[in-house]
């Protein structure tokens, strides 16, 4: 009884009712890093310019796997998708991705990770290395911390060519036109992310943010067909819209499109979580869809039933 109690406490904290039914939550848009990262905080803000932007002040918060680890048992999430953080050195994203490889490994049936490449000449070779280290994708990229040109996304083929043999997804981050400014926010529009799915049309992407409205696009036959294999995560949603950004987008693109994702530590999963124990789901099959399985399924994850 003492080895059962632990897991059956666990499987049940990684679960919210909905309807009367334990629905599983999969976050599938989390940030970790390093221990030694954030004890040498002030150094690293001097690494990288984009890192010094989001993360210059005191305030804008850090997180390991154990911070993720306690913030998904008090939330009620089961599984997680670690991201780290869009390098532009390759050593960075080496020392990051050794690390998110090894919290998975600890922590297996919780977390997977989403391996962090460079554009640099190697970057297929380093995609590649991640996939066989047992990274479930890539992300979350940004073309402004790294230096893609998305109106010209050439550049981009040798990682695109990799994910489509390994049949992994990309998540890249998406920025809204219009709006408040915030740190991190950039330049990648809803066209921009567009034509990276039309340049590589067999490369799955998840379109982070609501793919900053990208979507509603999709009420045009000919945009959707071309948006066949994007999705998008609700990361930063507490942040930036209404809870209806929900059912709009099931609207324009599709229930299957929508993947739960907080953003945390940027935001916290509890606030979203609660939301969604609220949100007005027509079936317990619709939440679980967006809650967990849409996830599970895009990025190849068994959930546990």
């Amino acid at each position: 009884v003492a080895r059962v109690l632990p897991d059956l406490v666990r499987t049940l904290s990684g679960m919210i009712e909905i309807n009367g039914r334990m629905i599983p939550v999969l976050d599938a848009h989390v940030h970790v890093f390093p221990v030694e990262l954030i004890v040498e905080r002030e150094a690293w803000l001097l690494r990288d310019h984009w890192f010094a932007d989001l993360y210059g002040t005191p305030n804008s918060k850090l997180a390991t796997t154990d911070d993720l680890l306690d913030s998904m048992d008090r939330s009620g999430v089961d599984q997680a998708i670690l991201c780290g953080f869009p390098w532009s050195d390759i050593e960075h994203c080496r020392l990051h991705n050794a690390y998110m490889a090894s919290s998975v490994a600890k922590h297996p049936d919780r977390l997977a990770w989403l391996g962090i490449v460079p554009m640099v000449e190697s970057a297929g070779w380093i995609a590649r290395d991640c996939f066989e280290r047992g990274a479930i994708g890539l992300g979350e990229f940004n073309a402004d911390a790294q230096g893609l040109d998305l109106d010209d996304c050439r550049s981009f083929a040798p990682i695109a060519e990799v994910c489509i043999e390994f049949d992994r997804p990309i998540m890249i981050h998406a920025s809204e036109p219009v709006g408040h400014l915030y740190p991190g926010k950039g330049g990648a529009t809803p066209d921009r992310i567009l034509n990276l799915a039309r340049t590589f049309p067999d490369l799955r992407i998840v379109a982070a943010h609501w793919g900053g409205g990208l979507p509603i696009y999709e009420l045009m036959p000919t945009v959707r067909d071309q948006l066949a294999n994007v999705v998008y995560d609700s990361a930063a949603t507490t942040y930036l819209y209404e809870d209806a950004i929900f059912d709009v987008v099931e609207l324009a693109g599709g229930r299957d499109k929508v993947l739960f994702a907080s953003d945390y530590p940027v935001l916290g999963q509890q606030r979203l979580v609660a939301r969604m124990r609220h949100h007005g789901w027509s079936t317990t099959a619709h939440a679980s869809a967006v809650l967990s399985g849409n996830a599970a399924r895009f990025y190849g994850l068994e959930r546990r039933q």
